[in-house]
């Protein structure tokens, strides 16, 4: 049953966002030509009879020419809308006058978008109509304010972007603490507010610079190096403030008008500090992820913001060890994302550590085309890739974050673009504390999973392998949200065998009880076993044969299963029947099972 009048056109106070507004510009419908009887049978576009995508129109805004009577009359409008409607087969009422001298015509309850589009077409056959367009919803968007923001194209740039605003919609990361394992912190103002308390885990004060061991200021007092310092063949370097730059990719302060924005605005960071002069050792690393996941480490206080993704955009030469691995599998255990950069060295991930490691989220680095980045690192244990940009030729195609403009020791803040994987995993930490706070159920393995099942392909090329594809925030975010339905649920759990480079295979689901048609945002739940995902076309098959892609094939995509839930605007499908889903295996070599598979209106 749909809302009452004044409840559902109610708008969103825009002087209560700090957000620009984006109104879309009317679409002006062509006057009756030649012919009254062949404008009407001209098909109506969908977008003349909705009031936004996916939402059918409750009224429509109504132009006469200056010549017509119901161009000045409200009761010659209101006769002829009631005309219209009894044409049309609808109760149509004129509501009032606008500003501009058009007619604000009701369209009365429960239109479908046929219904909305047999009462334009009797508008549009009328020669005194100048045009008619439908009485179009909107709203803030949630276009961030930060004066940075517009060179953030790993954000929002369609070709290559992450496709972040979208995701921000649904979820901004409240609620979630992500941990960033990292050179700690330095001051800055366009991110204080969302940093809590960390932990220096550099128990060597050769490499700490601070003078002391472990304790619990996490301040990055700086890594700058002198010539010769960590190796024979070592040239001095300045401070990086590497982990104040991951950290402001994720959670950087956003509509503060003021420097950049953060992927997860929501979320806060916990500073963990392993990297000082020279890098950091296992060893330290190794009790921060302990520590970060609420394990216990011998003299280190509990920890008081216990993350549920953690980020190391670190790295070294060399296979995962075990100590390694039993803290990150203790890590997950607990319930903890881990995301790692897979290394800047144009290579195989697999011979780097923590890249190589199982039960993380492996990032690699793609360029503002879509292309991976010219030093990231490639294979087969890479899971996902995300913007990193490259700054050797056009410094703005980097990636720009918080960062400081000390040399050695901190000095004033300031941003800078950055280029590499420690770029890219923060963004995917972003997204996976999004999708934490969009649903709290989440497990790792959950995560990992959605984020390459609803990732899209690389734009550009990926020599040797940078995993299921780009990762997607917004098509992510709405995935794992489950929000926007009705509740209500018909399912299939009969399992159906999907032949290995063979026909499609259908499996049905009989929906009734329904009124009028499927949501702008029908929920199609999944869950496949297959040894290798990228060989499967999945598509939803509507009662009167309509199909909707949810997945493609892709021969970068080599991880098993597909568990996810996918989003579909059916708005133009009636509910009720016979729903299918239908599945097709288009390479040789790998078997599958579809197990089950639901709708949720």
């Amino acid at each position: 049953m749909r809302t009452s009048t004044p409840l559902r056109r109610k708008l969103i106070s825009v002087a209560a966002v700090s957000a620009a507004l984006f109104t879309a510009a009317t679409t002006t419908v062509a006057v009756a030509q030649d012919s009254p009887t062949e404008e009407a049978a001209a098909p109506i576009p969908a977008a003349q009879t909705e009031a936004a995508p996916g939402t059918t129109a409750e009224r429509l805004i109504v132009g006469y020419k200056s010549g017509a009577a119901e161009a000045k009359s409200n009761k010659a409008a209101e006769s002829d809308a009631a005309a219209k409607g009894k044409e049309a087969g609808e109760d149509l009422d004129f509501q009032r006058r606008l500003g501009s001298g058009a007619a604000l015509v009701d369209l009365g309850e429960n239109l479908t978008r046929t219904d909305v589009a047999d009462v334009v077409a009797e508008y549009r056959a009328d020669p005194q109509v100048a045009y008619v367009v439908p009485d179009r919803l909107n709203k803030p968007l949630a276009t961030p304010n930060d004066t940075e923001y517009a060179k953030q194209w790993d954000l929002f740039e369609s070709t290559a972007g992450m496709n972040v605003p979208g995701a921000w919609d649904v979820a901004t990361g409240s609620g979630v603490t992500v941990a960033v394992i990292d050179t700690g912190y330095v001051t800055h103002s366009d991110l204080g507010a969302n940093i809590v308390g960390g932990y220096d885990f550099i128990s060597d004060t050769a490499v700490s610079n601070d003078g002391n061991g472990r304790d619990s200021n996490p301040a990055d007092t700086g890594d700058w190096t002198t010539d010769g310092q960590c190796a024979a063949d070592w040239e001095a370097s300045t401070s990086s403030w590497h982990g104040t730059h991951v950290a402001g990719t994720i959670a950087a302060v956003t509509n503060n008008g003021k420097g950049v924005a953060g992927i997860a605005h929501g979320a806060k960071v916990s500073p963990l500090r392993v990297l000082g002069q020279c890098g950091g050792y296992d060893s330290d690393i190794i009790d921060a992820i302990t520590w970060a996941s609420g394990g216990t480490v011998s003299g280190v206080p509990a920890n008081a913001n216990v993350a549920k993704v953690i980020n190391m955009s670190l790295g070294g030469g060399g296979a995962c060890t075990t100590a390694t691995q039993s803290a990150i599998n203790a890590a997950v255990n607990r319930g903890t994302t881990v995301v790692v950069a897979a290394g800047n060295s144009n290579a195989n991930a697999a011979n780097y550590s923590p890249a190589s490691c199982s039960n993380v989220i492996s990032v690699a680095a793609t360029d503002r085309q879509g292309n991976r980045s010219y030093y990231s690192n490639y294979g087969s244990v890479v899971d996902i890739a995300a913007p990193g940009g490259e700054t050797n030729s056009v410094t703005a195609n980097g990636i720009l974050s918080t960062l400081n403009s000390g040399a050695q020791g901190p000095s004033s803040e300031s941003y800078a673009y950055y280029q590499g994987t420690s770029m890219a995993a923060p963004h995917v930490a972003g997204l996976a504390a999004l999708m934490k706070s969009a649903n709290a159920s989440l497990t790792p393995a959950q995560i990992e999973s959605a984020i390459k099942t609803n990732s899209r392909t690389l734009p550009g090329t990926c020599s040797g392998g940078c995993g299921a594809g780009l990762a997607d925030a917004t098509k992510t975010v709405q995935a794992v949200s489950g929000g926007s339905t009705g509740g209500t649920t018909f399912s299939s759990t009969s399992a159906v065998s999907i032949p290995d480079s063979g026909s499609a295979i259908e499996s049905a689901i009989a929906v009734s009880g329904r009124s009028g048609n499927a949501p702008s945002a029908l929920q199609v739940g999944v869950d496949i076993t297959h040894t290798y995902r990228g060989d499967l076309v999945i598509d939803l098959v509507a009662p009167d044969g309509s199909t909707y892609r949810l997945k493609s094939a892709s021969s970068s995509d080599s991880a098993d299963n597909v568990s996810t839930t996918y989003t579909v605007n059916a708005s133009s499908e009636t509910a009720n029947g016979t729903w299918k889903l239908r599945v097709q295996d288009t390479a040789a070599q790998d078997t599958g099972r579809l197990n089950s598979w639901k709708l949720t209106f």
